[in-house]
């Protein structure tokens, strides 16, 4: 399955802001702020972001208090609820595992998601015929995922992350960009962003001009990029008029998603102020070089090409995603911004599987969907530590906000209600207290 990363889980942290960057040899203390000194001693924030997965199917089994006793201590797999034996209807979960997700994507439109959660009573995954089966409930086992259960000890697991509103990949994603609902499920590409004419998931193409998070960090010199996987390749390929081939690697064998870059599933592409800017958008190839150049931007996003995201079906395997998460967390530690750096794993969306917690009510009118797994790693990460507090993507704008641009709110979308990570962060080695 590859090896287990291990995080360190006391590194000394030295940080003082100074005016240019220093350029220490790998694995010595960042002491720069790539941009404006944040307001806590977290000076870069790494968010790896996979997909179509529910906190059940993770740690449904990681957990062990009793499904619905809502425990309130904090103190590792105890502290968390496991995943009931049968849902409401009576089904048992499967094991999740790679043979189980390589061929079984489960619908998760507005419309189905909003069926099989039955109003509060998250019961009808099994049993919805239009879109429904007993395949929708899934919990994943330890041979499959030990290597995040092994992660969440060493950090901070939030067991009360939703994704954003009922539905699809995209509609999701847009909340890293907005902190807002913008258009419902996979509705539209972005229109004139490499890889959109290669894309079987919409034949409508859009584009917004509304402020984005990018663009308030960009304005206060804060630097940031989404490091993706496969976008060169798409881009010199559409650039000649042609999509991207998938690699020997993947093992959907078709030349588009999840083999080949989706432009929809990176947010910024919908904005005409980033879409394929190369200041904000790069090759994942480039991280390393950036990492040991000292050039890596203050807030990094990582998106993995399908066959890596353990999105289902397409013969996509759990174990990829869990490799792919591992790697990109090793490259941090083994860098000289490991003492520098919040490593957060989330994931898009549920994907149409089941969970038994319900959401509570959402800031606006477009709903809460299921609960998504979420880990705060590294130094500043509380340790073998569960915040039961509600949060969700627009929490992480929150952060970046009042990390570092002096407030949160800017958006004036979601931003300004939502709880920020504060939970998840330990205050003595962050330097200060973070809001939840």
């Amino acid at each position: 399955m590859g090896s287990r990363v291990v995080f360190a889980t006391a590194i000394a942290v030295s940080v003082a802001c100074s005016s240019s960057p220093q350029a220490p040899a790998p694995p010595a203390i960042d002491d720069s702020c790539a941009g404006p000194c944040p307001r806590s001693k977290i000076k870069h924030v790494v968010v790896v972001i996979q997909e179509n997965h529910t906190f059940d199917n993770h740690f449904g089994r990681y957990c062990t208090a009793a499904a619905g006793s809502m425990p309130t201590c904090n103190d590792g797999p105890a502290c968390c609820e496991r995943a009931p034996d049968s849902d409401a209807s009576g089904h048992t979960p499967i094991v999740l595992d790679d043979a189980a997700q390589a061929f079984h994507d489960p619908d998760h439109t507005v419309a189905c998601e909003t069926k099989e959660m039955d109003g509060t009573l998250m019961d009808r995954y099994a049993t919805t015929l239009e879109c429904g089966g007993p395949e929708n409930l899934a919990v994943a086992d330890a041979k499959t995922v030990q290597p995040y259960w092994d992660l969440a000890k060493t950090g901070a697991l939030a067991d009360r992350y939703f994704q954003p509103e009922i539905g699809q990949s995209s509609a999701n994603d847009m909340y890293f960009a907005r902190a807002s609902h913008v258009f419902d499920d996979n509705a539209f590409e972005p229109k004139g962003a490499f890889g959109s004419p290669c894309s079987l998931q919409s034949a409508k193409v859009a584009e917004y001009t509304d402020t984005t998070i990018g663009d308030l960090l960009s304005a206060a010199s804060v630097p940031w990029a989404f490091y993706v996987e496969g976008y060169d390749a798409q881009a010199t390929a559409q650039r000649a008029g042609k999509c991207a081939e998938r690699t020997d690697a993947c093992p959907g064998n078709v030349n588009f998603s999840p083999c080949t870059f989706e432009p929809g599933d990176v947010p910024i592409e919908y904005f005409p102020s980033t879409r394929d800017n190369p200041k904000f958008i790069r090759d994942l190839s480039a991280l390393d070089a950036d990492l040991a150049s000292g050039a890596l931007p203050a807030i990094v996003f990582v998106k993995a090409l399908g066959y890596h995201s353990e999105h289902p079906v397409a013969r996509t395997r759990i174990t990829d995603g869990v490799t792919f998460v591992s790697s990109i967390a090793q490259r941090i530690w083994a860098s000289r911004y490991r003492a520098s750096t919040l490593f957060l794993l989330t994931y898009d969306e549920g994907g149409g599987y089941w969970d038994h917690v319900t959401p509570p009510a959402s800031p606006d009118a477009h709903a809460y969907g299921t609960r998504v797994p979420t880990l705060a790693l590294g130094p500043f990460a509380k340790k073998n530590f569960v915040s039961h507090v509600v949060m969700e993507h627009s929490s992480l704008v929150a952060f970046l906000e009042w990390n570092f641009l002096g407030g949160v709110g800017q958006l004036k979308t979601r931003d300004a209600q939502v709880h920020n990570l504060g939970s998840l962060i330990d205050a003595q080695a962050a330097g200060v207290a973070v809001p939840e």
